[in-house]
């Protein structure tokens, strides 16, 4: 699997909440239509009023190198640098193997899935 995360900040709230109404349709929009795409989420913060947190879970290498030629993406981008207010963006991309639930059938932490 792979994991990109993303910190996007804003001038203020009023600019981040208007960031994501507008990616909005692209996020349902690369959810449906890319194949591969897991999970694909652009949130605002709730502990930080002028970001949004971004969270996407793709299946694989090539569907996410097609998700950055794909219109979707052209899309976030161009309606997020749009927003007034819009200042930076810090991204990580990650690589991670499914170790499956986080807790065991009695709801305790499966620690074994960390070694």
């Amino acid at each position: 699997m792979i994991i990109v995360t993303a910190r996007l900040a804003f001038a203020n709230q009023q600019a981040r909440d208007a960031a994501v109404e507008a990616s909005i349709p692209m996020q349902a929009a690369t959810r449906r239509e890319e194949p591969g795409c897991v999970m694909y989420c652009f949130a605002p913060d709730p502990a930080v009023p002028t970001e949004i947190q971004v969270y996407e879970l793709w299946t694989d290498a090539p569907s996410l190198e097609k998700h950055f030629t794909h219109e979707n993406y052209f899309q976030m981008a161009s309606a997020l640098q749009g927003v007034e207010g819009f200042l930076d963006s810090v991204n990580r991309l990650w690589l991670a193997d499914d170790r499956g639930t986080v807790y065991d059938d009695a709801g305790k932490l499966r620690v074994d899935a960390l070694a």
